[in-house]
């Protein structure tokens, strides 16, 4: 195999920057001009904002002055600006550190970015791109940064986030952003709008029971197993067909249905883990084509619900543990995993999660989550693995769905 020449490190170059409207044939009479001189090609970026151009190229230039020349005569045969500025070497490597923050809103505000940046700022992190990831019904904008620590930069990006009313993630950059990854939800007020128990209840005649005990988990006189077992119990004498009445009822979240197929298209594993019951989300999950469920079971009798869960109660730790199972079937870690939840009953499995987020969220919840989400759209999750809304469009017009919302 042939050897590569090391490259001079103090070789001369030149940073053109063309700025102007934007129209077919800019990039090709700039590229062309060049190609007539000694100059090789480093690094290029180009970007269009609201119809506004801006490419960079970072050149060598041999020494030559023709390069400089080239791209003077093509500014002014174009009508547009042009910088030119003088160097040595390719100083386009990035510091270590590298990670991204996202920033969600509706409306997205200018102060909320400014002091987002100058949180990053503070932190000697460097901004090194931005771009948008969506513009409806939220505005999401990516910021890749360097020089960051991403544990560090969560604690400090979230109470600047909280200050400002908006919804932030910070992510890790590189391939740890990349390739197949399993994401597990939580079901009720999640995936789901409403709680299972409740509508239950309601066929039972028994709803304000079933609340009151709810509240008493709530001001923390019952733990989750204790509330779950008391509320159960107010379901006794409910004929089976219910279960069925009940799961045809469900209003699934909006966006439920688009992050799950999308999640899907990528090749990731969705898993549903609930302190809900197995006879109803599971035939939910199968219509979303969802595998690993894993939920609490009523007993039944003679087609009548006795009052009383089968086995062992799924509570807080018993998500951790299913999340943790659910990766080792896939022969993914822990770091390939995401949880998305909203109550304390999701707190260890948002902890053990690669990213834990909080969707509308308790306040307790969003403050020990890795990023929140408080926009009533689900799929708002994607943006938050940057994924963008147009990549998502556009692969639900070639299945020839639409895109809600």
């Amino acid at each position: 195999m042939t050897e590569v020449p090391p490259r001079e490190v103090d070789e001369p170059t030149l940073l053109v920057t063309l700025t102007g409207e934007d129209r077919p044939g800019v990039t090709s009479a700039l590229f062309s001009a060049l190609a007539q001189t000694p100059a090789t090609v480093l690094d290029v970026e180009q970007v269009v904002v609201r119809g506004q151009l801006t490419l960079a190229v970072l050149l060598t230039t041999g020494g030559s002055e023709s390069v400089r020349a080239a791209a003077l005569d093509v500014a002014e045969e174009l009508d547009m600006k042009v910088r030119c500025k003088r160097g040595t070497g390719d100083a386009a490597h990035r510091r270590e550190g590298r990670l991204h923050v996202t920033l969600l809103a509706a409306p997205l505000l200018p102060a909320a970015i400014a002091a987002v940046a100058e949180k990053l700022a503070e932190q000697d992190a460097n901004i090194d791109r931005i771009r948008r990831i969506s513009r409806w019904p939220v505005t999401t904008v990516e910021i890749d940064v360097s020089g960051g620590d991403v544990p560090s930069m969560r604690r400090e990006i979230s109470v600047t986030a909280a200050a400002h009313g908006i919804d932030a993630a910070v992510s890790p950059a590189g391939l740890a952003r990349r390739g197949r990854r399993l994401v597990v939800m939580d079901v009720d007020s999640t995936l789901i709008q409403g709680e299972v128990i409740e509508m239950l209840a309601g066929h039972s005649g028994r709803a304000a029971e079933v609340a009151a005990v709810t509240e008493r988990a709530m001001r923390g006189e019952l733990d989750f197993a204790q509330s779950l077992h008391e509320r159960v119990a107010e379901l006794a004498g409910l004929p089976e067909s219910v279960l069925a009445e009940v799961g045809d009822a469900i209003q699934l979240t909006p966006g439920a249905r688009t992050l799950v197929r999308t999640l899907q298209r990528l090749g990731f594993t969705v898993a549903l883990v609930s302190g809900g019951f197995q006879e109803v989300i599971a035939p939910l999950a199968r219509t979303l084509g969802i595998e690993h469920v894993e939920a609490n079971r009523l007993e039944v009798v003679d087609g009548v619900l006795t009052g009383r869960v089968r086995g062992d109660v799924l509570d807080r730790a018993g998500k951790a543990a299913a999340l943790r199972r659910f990766a080792e079937s896939e022969g993914l870690p822990l770091s390939r995993t995401i949880a998305i939840g909203d109550g304390a009953n999701d707190l260890d499995m948002l902890s053990s999660a690669g990213l834990g987020i909080a969707f509308n969220a308790k306040p307790l919840v969003r403050e020990r989550a890795d990023a929140t989400v408080n926009v009533p759209f689900l799929d708002a999750v994607l943006y938050l693995l940057g994924i963008p809304r147009e990549e998502i469009e556009e692969a639900d017009r070639a299945d020839d769905l639409d895109t809600p919302h």
